[in-house]
């Protein structure tokens, strides 16, 4: 590995942790918390909701915290769809940043998973994104780092995350919302809900690892 590639690889990793570090130290935030912070901008909260979601992956804030927040301050239907442009647009975000800085390591890298990945990308990357955002056997801002270095092209990846991350973005914001009603019924559906779409990926987690094993070779 190159000099230069050892450097970008310290400087990114020191930069992570201290992120990490300002989250679990300052921003360790509950839902309720950035709910009540967010509604107190009145009409530009959901604006406000969006673009904070948007610059997630680059301060490495939990997406669950968010989406819970984000079903809390607008309920289920609003707060799915502010989250999935949140989530769309923060997706796109990782995506040019590691165009942008072109990270010759993780081109470069010996990591077989992550060769894997770039690999299946680079075949058909709707295909492969639609079903890793469907079924998250791979962390989701991997997935679009991995995208940015690999020759995804940008409207495919911006399509398949968006329809990719509808089930978990309602079952997150679904379960918010019901917090802040307080129906104990409404809360019980909610809960069954997340439950089922948390678990359905799990079930077909060991299908998905195969195909996609199946189809890179």
């Amino acid at each position: 590995m190159k000099k230069n590639s050892v450097w970008k690889l310290l400087v990114i990793a020191a930069g992570a942790g201290v992120l990490l570090w300002i989250n679990s130290r300052y921003l360790n935030l509950q839902p309720k918390t950035i709910k009540d912070w967010m509604l107190s901008f009145g009409a530009a909260a959901p604006l406000l909701y969006i673009v904070l979601y948007s610059v997630r992956p680059l301060i490495l804030f939990p997406a669950s915290v968010m989406s819970l927040a984000g079903g809390l301050a607008f309920g289920p239907y609003l707060g799915t769809l502010y989250t999935l442009a949140g989530a769309t647009i923060g997706a796109v975000v990782a995506y040019l940043a590691a165009g942008t800085f072109k990270l010759d390591m993780f081109r470069k890298s010996d990591n077989q998973r992550m060769q894997t990945l770039k690999k299946q990308l680079e075949q058909n990357g709707f295909f492969y994104v639609l079903i890793l955002r469907l079924i998250p056997i791979v962390h989701f801002d991997a997935i679009s780092y991995a995208a940015g270095i690999s020759k995804v092209r940008l409207l495919p990846f911006a399509a398949a995350t968006f329809i990719g991350v509808i089930p978990g973005t309602f079952a997150f914001t679904f379960l918010g919302s019901s917090f802040a009603e307080g129906n104990v019924l409404l809360l019980a559906a909610a809960g069954a809900v997340f439950l089922l779409l948390m678990l359905l990926p799990l079930l077909f987690r060991e299908k998905v690892k195969q195909l996609l094993t199946n189809e890179s070779k």
